[in-house]
């Protein structure tokens, strides 16, 4: 659904992805910082999810099944956040929206510590070089374990886990520890003058000044010195901040927005994005890495992180903006293309709901609908320059579980065929494959949990009746010994006659070598 038209905002953006285990509340979390940012109202007895867990699949399950986009605007920041599945088995979902980000917030449950999900997300934020944050929700829980949560989180990830705020002793508040520390506040564990000293230290050891002032000339450092070396810290793995909430008593989701808006980095202050180019004649070689910069004058660069496909409006591709500047009316190719398509309408999602906007600038993120040739991983430009750009691909996991699927009504075989290719345009860790020698089609996935979504939506949103079973076996033939063979062909009837002898001798290679 779309509202009216909205002009592009000019405050830095911070774009953050929310991933971690199921049951952490990373939906939660964000309905809870667009309350208190006033993007959306908190209508008393409004019952389950007001803007995420949107469809209708999502809504029965009672978790996120897909990655969904949502925008704030918080002081001098506008915020771009993505939600998140949270079910292992749909991690291949999760993880494919890394591009689109600077920063990673790990969100962990206070009451289950650091459980699969989270374990992953970090390895994967360590591999992507994205600035990291980590959430420990739930924090006012009668069984949460808030103290056991920060030392499994040191233990796992490294002792650069420091919290920049702490529980109070009931859990029922959140006291910061780094821009105005209450140094008499009683908190459930540690202290706070004990936390603000050991980030300030975490912090100085990668300036020297500071740390010169801070040790030697026992100067006390404020939070608008160590601004610079904080960036520099999350750029370079060398801090991983932890900060307690509670979405659902709103604990802390202050101070979470403000760590946002003044800590988190800018497009300009995170890692720069992994942009390769690899011309036709080279495609056997690696890529030349190319730099490309937030700079709204240059040619346009936009990578498509996620397609939407749907039977009513057809395909849309959400894309962040890396470079350049994107308009309505904006001609731009898809990779190495030859036609550009038209850019009629430049939308902002929140949810399910899209504003259309008349521009948008590097590190935006945005969406473009009914374009048929866009597709995940597609690089969006306006100039034959980039014709060969592509952004580091990501590599998903390996599919774990296999099933053949056929329809049960005759005659759906197309639309069946139709909308598993829309699927697999959705979701980069589903694949499809017809296998000829069994005439089966079978779909592959990330396990059970994965493929049993596939068959709810080919019912639900499709209309599609299917059955499955296990695929076959494509057993083959081989040849095991020597052998011999004689034939001789003879017609003498009619014409000219024919004749014919073969002789045939085979014997088997090695496994692997043919015959």
């Amino acid at each position: 659904m779309k509202s009216g038209m909205a002009e592009l905002h000019s405050d830095p953006i911070r774009n953050i992805a929310l991933l971690g285990h199921s049951g952490s509340g990373k939906s939660a979390l964000i309905e809870a910082l667009l309350i208190q940012s006033g993007a959306i109202v908190d209508q008393e007895g409004q019952g389950g999810r007001m803007v995420t867990d949107f469809t209708p699949l999502e809504q029965q399950s009672g978790h996120s099944l897909e990655s969904s986009l949502f925008h704030l605007h918080h002081q001098s920041s506008h915020i771009n956040l993505i939600d998140t599945p949270g079910t292992p088995e749909l991690f291949g979902r999760a993880m494919s929206i890394l591009p689109a980000v600077e920063s990673v917030a790990l969100v962990i449950n206070a009451r289950q510590g650091v459980e699969q999900v989270a374990r992953k997300s970090f390895d994967l934020m360590q591999d992507r070089k994205k600035c990291g944050l980590i959430i420990v929700n739930h924090c006012d829980a009668t069984d949460a374990k808030t103290e056991n949560t920060l030392s499994a989180l040191q233990d796992r990830f490294g002792q650069h886990c420091l919290p920049i705020n702490l529980p109070s002793r009931d859990h029922s508040q959140v006291v910061d520890c780094y821009f105005q520390p209450d140094y008499n506040a009683e908190v459930a564990f540690n202290s706070v003058i004990e936390a603000h000293d050991r980030l300030v230290e975490q912090v100085i050891e990668v300036d020297d000044d500071l740390m010169d002032l801070y040790l030697e000339q026992g100067q006390s450092i404020e939070p608008p010195q160590l601004h610079d070396p904080f960036e520099q810290c999350l750029r370079e793995g060398h801090l991983l901040p932890v900060c307690f909430v509670s979405a659902r008593t709103g604990a802390g989701i202050d101070q979470l927005l403000r760590i946002i808006n003044e800590l988190m980095p800018t497009p300009e202050e995170g890692n720069a994005p992994l942009f390769m180019k690899k011309e036709g004649s080279k495609m056997g070689e690696p890529g030349e890495a190319v730099s490309v910069t937030a700079d709204p004058e240059a040619h346009t660069i936009a990578h498509v992180f996620k397609v939407i496909t749907d039977p009513f409006i057809g395909r849309m591709g959400v894309f962040r903006i890396h470079q350049g500047t994107v308009k309505t009316g904006s001609q731009l190719y898809i990779g190495d293309g030859r036609k550009a398509f038209r850019v009629n309408h430049l939308l902002k999602l929140q949810g399910e709901q899209s504003q259309e906007v008349s521009s948008a600038g590097p590190g935006d993120i945005c969406a473009v609908a009914k374009v048929d040739n866009i597709h995940f991983d597609a690089v969006l430009h306006d100039s034959h320059d980039e014709d060969h750009f592509y952004l580091e691909p990501l590599v998903f996991p390996e599919p774990m579980s296999s099933l053949a699927i056929d329809t049960t009504r005759h005659g759906d075989e197309q639309k069946l065929s139709d909308a598993l290719h829309r699927m697999t345009l959705e979701d980069p860790s589903l694949t499809v494959e017809h296998r000829e020698s069994q005439n089966e089609t079978v779909i592959s996935g990330l396990g059970s949990v994965h493929l049993q979504m596939v068959l709810e939506k080919i019912q639900a949103v499709y209309n599609i009746d299917v059955s499955t079973r296990l695929p076959g076996i494509p057993y083959r033939e081989t040849v095991l010994k020597a052998s011999e063979g004689h034939y001789r062909h003879k017609k003498q009837s009619g014409g000219s006659g024919q004749f014919g002898e073969v002789f045939l001798r085979i014997e088997p290679l090695p496994r692997g070598g043919w015959f």
